[in-house]
C-alpha cells in the first residue's frame, strides 16, 4: 500500500488499494482481543489542494472479551479514514494545517496509518449487551446466567465500625 506523493500531486495519478490486511500480530498484545479476521482495506488516493488525500474505509471483524462478564463478543468495525500527505520540502508554513501529514520522502507506506487508525477505533470496554450484569465480585458467578446468594450490600469501609455497633 505505497504511493508517491509527487505522482499524485503533479501528475494527477489516483491509485486505489483494495486489500486484506492480517492484523493478528498487531493485536497480539491486546488481552481483550480473542481473534481477528483479516481487515478489509479500501483506500483511494487523489490530489487535493496541492496535497495527496487518502480516503476510504476499513472493516474489521473481531472477537473480543466482554469487559463485564468475560464472554466472547463479536465486534464489526467500519472505520472511515481520511489523511492528507505533503512533502515537507514543498510546504511553506508547516504549522498552518495541523491535519496535514508531512513526509520527508516521496514514497508513503499507508500500512502504519491504517494500523494506527484501527487501534484508535478499537472499543475500550466492549460489552456483550448494554444491560450486561457482569460477574459477582465475591464468587465470580456470571450474573447474566444465574444469580448467586452473595450479599449485594456495599458498605463504605469507613463506616464498617458503625455497622458493628448496630448489631
Amino acid at each position: 500500500m505505497e504511493f508517491r506523493v509527487m505522482e499524485v500531486v503533479s501528475k494527477g495519478q489516483e491509485p486505489s488499494f483494495r486489500e486484506k490486511l492480517d492484523v493478528t500480530e498487531l493485536l497480539q498484545d491486546r488481552k481483550d482481543v480473542v481473534a481477528a479476521k483479516p481487515m478489509s482495506v479500501e483506500l483511494d488516493v487523489g490530489p487535493y489542494e496541492g496535497t495527496a488525500q487518502v480516503t476510504g474505509e476499513l472493516r474489521a471483524d473481531l472477537t473480543m472479551v466482554c469487559s463485564r462478564c468475560l464472554e466472547p463478543v463479536e465486534e464489526h468495525l467500519s472505520i472511515p479514514i481520511e489523511e492528507r500527505f505533503a512533502l515537507a520540502s514543498m510546504v511553506k508554513d508547516p504549522e498552518a494545517d495541523e491535519d496535514l501529514i508531512l513526509v520527508a520522502e516521496d514514497k508513503v507506506d499507508l500500512q502504519p496509518y491504517v494500523e494506527g487508525t484501527l487501534l484508535i477505533y478499537l472499543p475500550m470496554a466492549p460489552l456483550c449487551s448494554d444491560d450486561c450484569k457482569g460477574l459477582c465480585p465475591d464468587c465470580g458467578t456470571n450474573l447474566n446466567e444465574q444469580s448467586c446468594g452473595c450479599s449485594r450490600d456495599v458498605i463504605d469501609p469507613r463506616f464498617e465500625a458503625l455497622k458493628k455497633l448496630l448489631e
